[in-house]
């Protein structure tokens, strides 16, 4: 799978994701958080449709990653990764695009209290977005397709991530896949196997 394009330019594409992730994250921390910044502040708007669409990205890029390191990497890794970021985009969406609408036509909705299945999808998406991140990077571990450090990464970002919904604790999923990034940039050197060629 590693002739497929996507699987070519997974470096670069984790590198976008990445970087995308991180500064729309910071770009959330520095935002206003009240309604009328939902509805009226531009830097507020910005990032958080930003966001969701670097939750987008990222599901590319892990696709692409996932392509160039198969079979060395544990699908059930990618799959969980996956499920979370496309879970949890479906959150962000929500605060990048619906969100500013409702505080601009009934901005009194954010004072009623959430409950039941808003509650639930809400906390299964954090949940589902961190797990996620950490079995990927036990997967990571496991596979030795990279220095430990990587696979590590990616286990304290996903335990960071449970947090996501508030920024800047999706940041480190972003710095992680950044850096993961940078590395498959990189000419492997000829005296290196490809993952697919390694023992589990």
């Amino acid at each position: 799978m590693t002739d497929l394009p996507l699987a070519r330019h997974a470096g670069p594409i984790a590198i976008v994701a990445g970087a995308l992730l991180v500064l729309t994250d910071l770009g959330r921390l520095a935002a206003g958080h009240d309604v009328a910044a939902f509805a009226s502040d531009p830097l507020t708007i910005a990032a958080n449709a930003g966001y969701a669409v670097a939750l987008v990205v990222l599901a590319v890029a892990l696709v692409a990653v996932y392509l160039r390191e198969a079979p060395a990497l544990s699908t059930a890794g990618f799959v969980a990764a996956l499920a979370g970021v496309v879970f949890f985009g479906g959150n962000m969406w929500f605060d990048g695009f619906a969100a500013p609408w409702l505080a601009g036509v009934a901005p009194e909705i954010f004072a009623v209290e959430r409950t039941g299945p808003l509650v639930v999808g809400a906390l299964a998406s954090y949940l589902l977005f961190g797990l996620g991140w950490v079995l990927w990077g036990v997967a990571l571990l496991r596979a030795r397709a990279h220095p430990w450090p990587f696979g590590a990464a990616f286990v304290v970002a996903g335990v960071l991530g449970l947090a996501a919904g508030a920024a800047p604790f999706g940041a480190p999923v972003g710095l992680a896949f950044l850096a993961l990034g940078t590395r498959l940039s990189r000419p492997r050197s000829p005296a290196t196997p490809p993952p697919a060629a390694r023992a589990r």
